[in-house]
């Protein structure tokens, strides 16, 4: 099994399952994009084994481009780990306080973003596609953070793992206006005469609404490794069939 490991000590583990094609359906990771599920499981059942966890400690949400988050308890441990039907619905962002509990992110091409506040034991994971960040999910879930649950967010590290990069993520003006009225996209859409196209870094975008929630830069790391130009990645641009990355965060 292929993957990114970004962080793994005593107290956290987070990373991201790459594509390869030495596992099943070339190590996919989501149920709601595969061929045969029980693959799949099996792709997640190495996860557990690399991570010393079971499959019954993942969570996963059933992700649909929205704004929505929802903050995980030890009664959700299982949701979604072996089954679509029983995923958190209509989510695209997860977070808990509670140790044991592993949070995913299912990508090919949009952004996941991990995060943690190690001060406070709170972790979480975010599907940032282009929808979720004109509709900022990542700004509003630190609002609601630092507002409704006091975290501080000078406390917070982010990682903004591997998506389509700027070169290759190209939209037409509906896109373009949507970025734009945004505000702070302006220096991460260009237009470019070649491919007629606008191209916007997404990963920037999001990176300046951890910034606005009020995280510090020196605290966020990117990921540059585009999905699509990458052989280790999934590109839902390139391959509408393509399988899922899991990026994936649990406090031990």
């Amino acid at each position: 099994m292929t993957m990114k490991m970004y962080i793994n000590n005593n107290n956290l583990v987070a990373g991201m399952t790459l594509q390869d094609t030495s596992c099943p359906e070339h190590n996919n990771m989501a149920l709601h994009a595969c061929i045969e599920p029980s693959k799949v499981i099996k792709n997640r059942q190495k996860l557990a084994e690399f991570l010393q966890i079971d499959v019954s400690d993942f969570v996963c949400a059933n992700q649909t481009h929205s704004a929505n988050f929802r903050c995980i308890t030890a009664s959700d441990k299982g949701s979604g780990s072996t089954d679509s039907e029983s995923a958190i619905p209509h989510t695209d962002a997860l977070y808990t306080y509670e140790p044991g509990i592993m949070l995913g992110s299912f990508t090919a091409d949009c952004v996941p973003v991990l995060f943690y506040n190690e001060k406070i034991g709170l972790i979480g994971a975010i599907h940032s596609g282009w929808q979720g960040t004109v509709k900022e999910i990542t700004l509003k879930l630190f609002e609601h953070l630092s507002y409704n649950e006091q975290v501080n967010m000078s406390d917070v590290h982010v990682h903004i793992g591997s998506a389509l990069s700027q070169k290759k993520f190209e939209v037409d003006e509906d896109v373009y206006l949507k970025f734009k009225a945004l505000g702070y996209a302006d220096d991460f859409i260009r237009y470019e005469t070649s491919t007629q196209k606008y191209h916007i870094d997404n990963q920037k975008t999001v990176q300046q609404q951890c910034e606005h929630a009020g995280i510090p830069l020196n605290q966020i790391t990117i990921d540059p490794t585009c999905t699509l130009l990458s052989p280790n990645g999934f590109s839902y641009r390139q391959d509408k069939k393509a399988g899922r990355h899991l990026s994936f965060i649990m406090r031990k």
